[in-house]
């Protein structure tokens, strides 16, 4: 962003002082600068010029422009830059051609030492001047009686010797000229410009430090206060205005020996409370001259940490899954696919009904990532996990002290976490009654309300519900409610159990076997594609093909990372597989020709890794046609039955896994029978 110009701002405030002729000079040249700045012609000098400045306040000069020693007594005693008048060598040697005229003796009195190239001059030209200096006022009139006593005709010098001299009776010649004084003038107005930015720099950086959080100082290499924000100021208990120029450490000695040695961090504590406190450098004209200082309170670094985990967790609701992971040809997935694709353009709340582990979270996933809320939260909770008192605050949150042990602060349930995203409700069937109606407020008003509080939140949500269970039996039985259910099944989409797909169980296997490879080194390279992994388990599509699959395609992903463990452990055959082909030929027949190495799993490895496969516990003796009532209670036998047999029976594992009672596990065990 380019600095505003003086113009368009305020011309910049020149005063132009003198108590002598110079004065004239001044008038003269005025009217040439009118149009540049706000000059004003002030008639003091030395004391009087300084009160009449320190008296203006805010309106104050930018610069001062004045010559000769009040010059020189202005620059010692004002806060603002003074520009002094400075003769030229085309004055000097004008104005001592003019005193040669009217006298025989001349004499150049000038401030401070007369300049060596005045002398180089004087003598060059073989002029007999003699040269005299003062540095005070009173010193000035001491020179000049002096050189009346030694028959001095007429004096050169500034305004204040040459009327001193004309009182004393003596010739006087003006040493400035108005080249001189324009050129002053012009200096002046370059160094109140300069001055002007600085100080608009300064208020940008002073605004910056006052709409900080934390406190910060910016010190020069001295250590020396150069800018301070009033949060910091009000922390050290001083004034930041009465701080400019003073050390810190005289400012706030209990600093001493806590603030960083170098760049980095430290700890300090500051009238009672803990700060952290950053050291860095302030670079100026691409040299470190200083050091900026940061103090944040220890417990506001404490708050950020909490608030940044919160956000975190946050951005981890994501869907991971889309469209083309849902792998299948057959015609039920072709249509739950179709079906996906549709109800992702509408805002309709959706339930999904299909066994457990045939894909309801991916369809939802999939949906997510298809709607115009892709960008946002996709939050998942699984209705069935949860005791019915956390579950309700996990799915409402809460306010601070709300119940013991409530976190301070309070938390937002995710409920608002899935604002403008999508909320997937998974076991919606195992939703205790008591939360029920809650949700069904949730779904009609689109509002929710924290444990705790009596203020709705407004909430932006598309809720999209899972279950395994027949809810119609639910509310028959009374643990569902039947205005939730019709809430909820607004659109509805049916997963088929694997079973009902055969010619998506290889493919699928294939891709599941893939993604296992992926994870393992040893069988990234020997499984490079879809084909390959299907050629590996060509052999055992009949067997696969054959089970029930209850826990579907979980199950399935099971069964092939057991085998993906075992390929692992194999070193490669010859160029000849070996497995479930007795030779070569048989080999051949199978579509592999002897050109891969990858090793195969026989049916006695099938056996041993994955034993229900090849002899199921409950296969079936005849094909019937079983209700969806009947279907439900078989697949939750057999899911149960699995658990039994991966905890070797153990009744109190089982149902701590299951998230059910004894009492459920044994109604279930014997409702499918």
């Amino acid at each position: 962003m380019s600095t505003p110009s003086f113009d368009s701002v305020q011309r910049p405030r020149i005063w132009a002082l003198s108590i002598s002729r110079l004065r004239d000079l001044f008038f003269d040249i005025a009217g040439e600068y009118v149009e540049r700045a706000d000059l004003r012609i002030v008639a003091q000098g030395f004391e009087d010029a300084v009160r009449e400045i320190d008296a203006a306040g805010a309106a104050r000069p930018d610069v001062v422009i004045a010559g000769g020693s009040n010059g020189a007594y202005l620059k010692t005693r004002v806060a603002v830059p003074v520009v002094m008048i400075t003769p030229t060598g085309f004055d000097v040697m004008h104005a001592l051609a003019r005193a040669r005229r009217d006298g025989a003796k001349v004499a150049l009195v000038t401030h401070g030492n007369t300049p060596d190239e005045v002398r180089r001059f004087v003598t060059a030209f073989g002029l007999d001047v003699t040269f005299a200096s003062h540095q005070s006022a009173q010193d000035a009139e001491s020179v000049v009686l002096d050189l009346r006593d030694r028959g001095i005709d007429v004096v050169v010098g500034p305004g204040l010797v040459t009327d001193l001299a004309a009182n004393a009776g003596m010739g006087a010649v003006f040493l400035y000229s108005r080249a001189s004084v324009r050129a002053g003038f012009d200096t002046a107005l370059e160094v109140a410009q300069a001055t002007r930015r600085e100080t608009i720099r300064r208020q940008r950086l002073d605004n910056l430090l006052q709409h900080l959080r934390d406190g910060v100082v910016a010190l020069d290499a001295q250590g020396r206060v150069e800018a301070m924000n009033q949060r910091l100021a009000a922390v050290l208990g001083i004034d930041p205005a009465k701080a400019v120029g003073r050390a810190l450490l005289d400012l706030a000695p209990d600093l001493a020996g806590s603030l960083p040695d170098s760049d980095g961090d430290a700890f300090c504590t500051v009238r009672g409370a803990s700060y952290v406190v950053h050291r860095g450098p302030l670079a100026t004209s691409g040299a470190a001259a200083g050091t900026v200082l940061t103090f944040q309170e220890s417990r506001a670094v404490e708050r950020l940490d909490r608030t940044l985990r919160s956000r975190q967790r946050v951005q981890q609701f994501s869907a991971r899954y889309r469209l083309e992971d849902m792998v299948g040809a057959s015609e039920s997935m072709q249509r739950a696919r179709a079906l996906v694709q549709r109800y992702a353009r509408s805002d309709a709340t959706v339930l999904i009904l299909g066994e457990s582990g045939t894909g309801k979270e991916m369809v939802a996933q999939s949906m997510h990532h298809l709607s115009a809320r892709r960008d946002f939260a996709f939050v998942a909770i699984n209705c069935g996990a949860f005791p019915e008192a956390l579950l309700e605050s996990e799915l409402f949150g809460y306010e601070e002290g709300a119940f013991t042990g409530a976190r301070k602060g309070g938390k937002a349930g995710l409920i608002e976490v899935a604002h403008r995203g999508t909320l997937f409700l998974d076991e919606i069937g195992e939703m205790p009654l008591s939360l029920q109606s809650r949700l069904l407020r949730v779904l009609q008003e689109r509002e929710v309300v924290r444990l705790g509080s009596t203020e709705p939140t407004r909430v932006d949500i598309r809720v999209v519900a899972a279950t395994h269970r027949a809810l119609t039996q639910g509310i028959e039985a009374g643990t569902f409610r039947a205005d939730l259910y019709y809430r909820l099944n607004i659109l509805s989409i049916a997963l088929p159990p694997l079973r009902e797909r055969p010619t998506d169980l290889l493919p699928l296997a294939a891709e599941l076997l893939l993604q296992a490879a992926a994870r393992e080194p040893r069988l990234a390279e020997r499984l490079p594609d879809a084909v390959a992994a299907e050629r590996v388990l060509a052999a055992l599509a009949e067997p696969l093909r054959r089970y029930a699959w209850p826990g579907n395609v979980r199950e399935l992903q099971n069964v092939i990372e057991r085998i993906a463990v075992e390929l692992a452990e194999m070193e490669t055959e010859t160029e000849t597989d070996v497995g479930l082909y007795p030779d070569a030929d048989a080999q051949a027949n199978a579509g592999l020709n002897g050109a891969t190495t990858q090793s195969l799993i026989t049916r006695d490895m099938l056996r041993t890794i994955a034993p229900e496969i090849v002899e199921p516990h409950h296969a079936r003796t005849k094909k019937t046609a079983l209700t969806l009532r009947e279907r439900s209670r078989h697949v939750e036998a057999d899911e149960i039955r699995a658990a039994l047999a991966a905890h070797d029976g153990d009744r109190d594992a089982v149902c701590d896994a299951l998230g059910i009672s004894k009492t459920t596990l044994w109604r279930k065990l014997n409702a499918a029978r």
